[in-house]
């Protein structure tokens, strides 16, 4: 399996400190926010990784990460999305990187301690997303779940204002290779991106998503000024106690 992370966008959300840097080079504690999602993609055991970013400040991750071997990463990859097209759209940019193969893909500002090498391991095809318990579901692709099976996904809406549950869709899914085909299927949402929710959605309709509950810490520190600090104390504790996010 091979691992994408999404790290392009303006980062308009954590203005003024975007406007020196790409925001997932910002500080997260002791690193740049960008370790994070790495080290997620090198504890589950994936080690060919592709970065994908964006913007004027797309050229600072190279003095940064290099060519990944100091960070333990055998094979890195960069690549560049032109314009704001999406989650889904920035993914469709690796189709030849990920050369038919399952891909773990993360989104660059998502900060966590989790452990996903047994999804990793056990993953026969299909989709597989990670959900969280958030206090502001809104701001999330949120999952909506069959009233008579607790379990079982009917749906997943993108920023509702009335919330169907309080289980986000965090920013770390597997995909089998068929991932591109449904991206291809996919047409701009209102706001002009190709939804990474729609592409989930089409999985769901085919009867092949699958879902996990996050164990452990999780926060999208590229939400705002609150989650980025939170994000940052939270790995300080953590750290004390003997574990890394």
């Amino acid at each position: 399996m091979k691992g994408i992370i999404l790290a392009g966008g303006l980062g308009t959300r954590l203005y003024p400190l975007t406007r020196a840097t790409n925001k997932h080079l910002l500080p997260v504690y002791d690193r740049c926010m960008i370790h994070y999602p790495i080290e997620t993609l090198l504890r589950a055991g994936i080690k060919d990784i592709m970065i994908v970013t964006g913007g004027p400040h797309a050229g600072h991750f190279l003095p940064v990460l290099g060519d990944g071997k100091k960070l333990g990463i055998p094979h890195l990859e960069y690549t560049y999305q032109e314009g704001e097209g999406g989650i889904a759209d920035a993914l469709n940019l690796c189709e030849d990187f990920a050369g038919g193969e399952p891909i773990f893909v993360a989104l660059g500002d998502n900060v966590t301690d989790a452990d996903f090498s047994p999804e990793v391991k056990n993953f026969d095809g299909g989709a597989r997303i990670f959900l969280a318990k958030v206090k502001n579901p809104s701001a999330y692709g949120v999952a909506e779940f069959d009233a008579k099976d607790a379990k079982r996904i009917i749906g997943i809406r993108e920023k509702p204002r009335r919330p169907p549950s309080q289980l986000a869709v965090t920013g770390f899914y597997i995909y089998d290779a068929n991932v591109f085909r449904y991206v291809r299927r996919l047409k701009p949402s209102a706001r002009g991106e190709l939804e990474i929710t729609d592409v989930n959605n089409l999985y769901l309709r085919d009867g092949k998503l699958a879902w996990s509950k996050i164990k452990g810490f999780w926060c999208d520190a590229g939400e705002n000024h609150e989650y980025l600090l939170l994000a940052g104390m939270t790995v300080a504790k953590l750290k004390k106690t003997g574990k890394r996010a």
